[in-house]
């Protein structure tokens, strides 16, 4: 098994995209603290539907946007 990502389970709800932000920054944190002891992540899974955008403004790689594609 090889690990390359870390994905933060989404943040508590909340109407403002940007309340995701801090959680988002801790990851990213995390990842690069990762890589300085010698482990490589190079994907990061950040924001669902409601807060991709915040997700992708903060090194995501990877989103979640199944409720934009799947609502109905």
């Amino acid at each position: 098994m090889t690990l390359s990502s870390l994905q933060q389970p989404p943040p508590p709800a909340s109407a403002d995209p940007a309340q995701s932000r801090p959680y988002f920054k801790k990851l990213c944190g995390l990842r690069d603290e990762a890589a300085r002891k010698g482990l490589v992540l190079p994907h990061l899974s950040m924001g669902v539907s409601h807060d991709f955008e915040v997700g992708i403004e903060e090194g995501a790689t990877l989103v979640q946007v199944d409720d934009i594609l799947f609502k109905g």
